[in-house]
């Protein structure tokens, strides 16, 4: 799903011109990826958290030249945990052992 499949789906269903849904969704993915780049949490109940993470240093290898240590330097990435709902939402997904070939 994109973003413009949203802003269609969310104006059919409520009736809002497509222009209005759309900067709404934009306005609040900026707030969130503003919250984000001043290191704060963002909790939407019943979503998920997203969170900035800091990854520690590490080694790495190039699989084209495995001898080769390349350094990865400590960076911070975006986490994101899923909410109850979309946990066990998803979990319905889960391929039961007798759906295998």
């Amino acid at each position: 799903m994109t973003k413009r499949d949203l802003v269609i789906r969310i104006s059919n269903e409520t009736g809002l011109v497509q222009q209005d849904v759309l900067k709404v969704i934009q306005k609040t993915l900026n707030y969130v990826a503003e919250a984000l780049a001043n290191d704060e949490k963002v909790e939407l109940r019943n979503f998920g958290v997203f969170e900035v993470k800091v990854r520690k240093a590490r080694i790495g290898r190039n699989p084209n030249a495995p001898v080769t240590d390349v350094k990865i330097p400590s960076r911070a990435v975006v986490k994101f945990k899923p909410g109850k709902e979309m946990k066990e939402a998803v979990l319905k997904l889960t391929p039961s052992k007798n759906d295998s070939k």
